[in-house]
């Protein structure tokens, strides 16, 4: 079989020219065009709540669970994971309260609100977002405590903010006053004055709750009674040293 073939010496070299040039250009053309970019989508604007109502067609709630996932794998797009301080933290507030509008019952939005968004080394974008958690906390203080108080954290031990976690720690001593709400919580407050150094602040809190007779869990009143001994015991310390 290759007795048959021809060798390339009988190839006109026209033939070979046009196909030299066709590679030639080929080249060219591929070297000539820009490199693929991958470009990250920014959020979108919320949609209305009236729209986002209409389109669920009554059902809320099935309607919430989707834009939260949707929501939720936003960083995640085609070629490229996108960092959580490089989202628009006005939109992403505005879309977790247009889930919150469609399930005021659901705990996620506010729990990735408080403990996830809120962890960005970016000071102005965790403001942002604890805010709104103040705000949407507001609505329900009895239900949404939990994640009032991890904003009082955040504001304290992740942005050293304390004059932001004591107004945090009365908004939910304010607000959040039903009988499910653990004492723990609504007295914030104390532990954040103890911890900014204003200890008799604290310790009249502290010392008219307990005579308050509100606490009678055994427990959380040995828990408060040592912390009122070791605010005494550090107040007595300063003063002497002074």
């Amino acid at each position: 079989m290759r007795a048959n073939e021809r060798s390339l010496k009988f190839v006109p070299v026209s033939v070979i020219a046009i196909l030299a040039l066709s590679l030639a250009a080929q080249i060219g053309f591929h070297s000539r065009q820009p490199n693929a970019s991958i470009e990250a989508r920014q959020l979108p604007m919320p949609m209305s709540e009236d729209f986002l109502r209409a389109a669920s067609f009554g059902e809320g709630i099935a309607a919430a669970k989707l834009l939260m996932l949707w929501l939720q794998s936003f960083d995640n797009q085609p070629g490229i994971s996108l960092p959580f301080a490089a989202l628009d933290y006005a939109r992403l507030a505005g879309w977790l309260q247009r889930v919150l509008a469609l399930d005021p019952q659901a705990h996620y939005p506010l729990l990735a609100a408080s403990r996830v968004y809120a962890e960005v080394p970016v000071l102005a974008k965790q403001r942002l977002i604890l805010d709104f958690v103040e705000q949407e906390f507001k609505r329900d203080p009895n239900r949404r405590w939990p994640w009032m108080a991890q904003a009082v954290y955040v504001a304290k031990h992740r942005m050293n903010d304390q004059p932001l976690a004591l107004h945090y720690a009365r908004s939910l001593s304010v607000h959040a006053v039903g009988e499910d709400v653990p004492h723990w919580a609504k007295q914030m407050v104390i532990f954040v004055l103890e911890d900014m150094g204003e200890l008799e602040s604290a310790k009249v809190l502290l010392g008219g709750l307990l005579d308050s007779g509100k606490i009678t869990d055994p427990h959380e009143q040995w828990f408060l009674s040592n912390r009122l001994a070791e605010i005494e015991r550090r107040s007595s310390q300063t003063e002497a040293d002074k």
